[in-house]
């Protein structure tokens, strides 16, 4: 049989300059799942970070009495109550109520903080076969899968591959038995491999973070080259979620999304540090800095 091949990608493409009279629905809708007692800022980074990035409308789901503290921290995000644990989790009951709120929605984002709980994780495994819109899982989401990957698919792909974010540690999680003796911090080309490799496998686009993040759908494969260690702070994952979560609900096909957001967010960072250097940067400051790396990317623009 033969070997299949791999073509490196080395240009992101630009977002569109909008038309005059577009509204908030034509940029597109995302809806976010995110955070936990203790975790409230992943759902607040994320969904900010969509707007930022040019979402027309955001809406994040969280448990109930944490919708209150995102609605107050931040107006222009709406909110999703959703069923809740005593310890202030998604509850096995959040499911039904996901997919009501997901309807008229153009992506979903699932993941960033929602906790480890026993009932949060089944609500993820739940969700998985009936989620027929563009997918982006992170953080949580992936560690609710890591024993049983076989629920990758089931997944609708109708309107696209899911996108997977982990980091190494849950891409090791994700791995399993076969993580063992992985380098996926310092060597690029053994996460290159492993990245394209699970991404064949499981019929996936999957971004391994790292300092040279690999995107890649198992047949073509994007090296990142923006972004530097002042974004060793937490809360930039989240902020990565909802900049590629930005690129799906306007448009962008999945792998196009994922290179695009990864730079993007990259980029954003940088210029960040090019103004404060890289020892306070803070996940916020990526999130406020996101308009000006994206208008810098925008077609018909100067680089």
């Amino acid at each position: 049989m033969a070997k299949e091949t791999l073509s490196i990608v080395t240009e992101v493409p630009a977002l569109p300059r909008r038309d005059p009279a577009m509204h908030k629905g034509e940029a597109g809708k995302l809806f976010v799942v995110a955070g936990s007692a203790g975790m409230v800022g992943a759902a607040a980074l994320c969904a900010r970070a969509s707007l930022r990035s040019g979402a027309g409308l955001v809406r994040a789901g969280m448990p109930w009495r944490l919708a209150v503290m995102v609605s107050g921290r931040d107006p222009n995000v709406m909110t999703h109550a959703l069923p809740e644990t005593e310890d202030g989790t998604l509850s096995a009951l959040a499911a039904a109520k996901i997919l009501k709120g997901l309807e008229g929605y153009d992506a979903l984002v699932l993941g960033p903080g929602i906790s480890t709980h026993a009932q949060t994780a089944q609500t993820v495994r739940n969700l998985l076969p009936q989620l027929d819109t563009r997918l982006l899982l992170d953080a949580d989401a992936l560690n609710a899968i890591s024993g049983d990957l076989a629920l990758l698919k089931e997944i609708p792909r109708a309107k696209g591959l899911p996108i997977l974010t982990p980091h190494p540690g849950e891409m090791l999680r994700l791995l399993g038995k076969d993580g063992t003796n992985l380098d996926l911090r310092a060597n690029d080309d053994q996460r290159r491999e492993v990245a394209v490799a699970f991404a064949r496998k499981h019929n996936v686009v999957l971004v391994l973070k790292s300092r040279h993040t690999v995107v890649t759908d198992g047949k073509r494969a994007y090296i990142n080259t923006t972004g530097n260690p002042g974004m060793a702070k937490g809360g930039m994952g989240d902020v990565l979620a909802g900049v590629i979560g930005a690129m799906l609900c306007q448009g962008f096909a999945p792998f196009e999304a994922a290179c695009l957001g990864t730079h993007l967010h990259g980029l954003a960072g940088d210029m960040v540090c090019a103004r404060m250097g890289e020892i306070g940067m803070l996940a916020t400051d990526i999130i406020e800095e996101l308009p000006h790396a994206c208008t810098r990317h925008q077609a018909g623009r100067n680089p």
